[in-house]
């Protein structure tokens, strides 16, 4: 559905932009296949009004002008929609090229390149060979093996909201949720997805290697107001304890759990295959323990204690 709207706002936009004078509604239906196969014209008038809106939206300038017999023609005068030139040096060519490297893995990797390939041909600098050089051993790639990632990336884009089955740290079965889709972000190797939670009527954030099933996208609206700002990053610290101001004490299998080990703020090595470690504690903290299962054990505080026990119970009923 989604690559099918793309299409026919491409092909709107190169007929308002190739027309020397104004197309009609009854000419641009004539000419673009997908208001052919509408079934009416108020089901035409619709798609094309929603997407006429959506090419203004995208910064399309599209002029309405009314002939002497009163009908009223759409154009996209290319003086009007030419952008500047695109000027970049050296340093900023760089960027841009280390930006283009890090989606390799993930499904935005030929749009980068090919925008790459047309900068260079309008005469963007390639970078200087000191910084190949220096550079070259490293290959940063943000890691994409989340099937739920590119359709939930769409919705983002598209403004369209999702359902999906979302199993929770301490439950045993998924359950469904209405999302209205904000933004993707990575961190420390995850994706998460922060958005409106229709259900719950607030914001929340999802770890989208929980998210189970495939995502299926809704028509209509979105019910609540897109923030400027998402700090998606903000919010899973918070979640994942961060921010804490206090400290915990648990029990670690020598030789596993390293990311554990990295946030330690100190680490007493023992004689019986178990470190003791003492950790910053927040919300959260209790389902990143479940995690690594048996090779964690808690010492305090007790009430994280009895949290991480509830949760490894629920995992073991199934």
């Amino acid at each position: 559905m989604a690559i099918a709207k793309a299409e026919r706002l491409m092909n709107l936009a190169l007929c308002l932009l190739g027309t020397r004078r104004p197309l009609s509604k009854r000419e641009l239906r004539g000419s673009i296949e997908a208001y052919l196969e509408a079934t009416g014209e108020d089901a035409f008038n619709r798609m094309f009004e929603r997407d006429k809106d959506d090419l203004r939206e995208l910064g399309l300038v599209i002029e309405t002008v009314e002939n002497l017999d009163g009908e009223t023609g759409y154009l996209a005068r290319r003086d009007s929609n030419r952008l500047p030139p695109i000027t970049l040096d050296a340093e900023e060519a760089a960027a841009l090229g280390l930006a283009a490297r890090v989606w390799q893995q993930a499904r935005l990797a030929g749009a980068a390149s090919g925008a790459l390939q047309k900068l260079r041909a309008a005469g963007m600098p390639e970078a200087e060979d000191s910084y190949e050089a220096q550079h070259s051993a490293l290959e940063p790639r943000i890691p994409v093996h989340e099937a739920a990632f590119e359709p939930l990336m769409l919705a983002c884009r598209d403004r369209r909201p999702v359902v999906f089955d979302y199993r929770k740290a301490n439950a045993a079965r998924p359950e469904t949720r209405h999302v209205e889709p904000w933004t993707l972000e990575c961190w420390r190797g995850h994706w998460y997805l922060a958005g409106w939670d229709r259900d719950r009527g607030a914001e929340r954030v999802f770890r989208l290697s929980r998210i189970t099933g495939k995502v299926r996208s809704r028509a209509g609206a979105f019910t609540a107001p897109v923030p400027d700002v998402v700090t998606v990053r903000e919010t899973v610290e918070s979640w994942a304890g961060e921010t804490a101001t206090r400290s915990a004490r648990i029990r670690l299998r020598a030789g596993c759990g390293y990311p554990l080990r990295s946030r330690a703020q100190s680490v007493t090595e023992g004689a019986d295959g178990w470190d003791e470690l003492e950790i910053p504690y927040g919300h959260g903290l209790d389902a990143w323990l479940v995690e690594f299962g048996p090779d964690v054990v808690v010492l305090e505080p007790a009430d994280l204690r009895a949290d991480v026990v509830e949760r490894l119970r629920a995992v073991a009923k199934g």
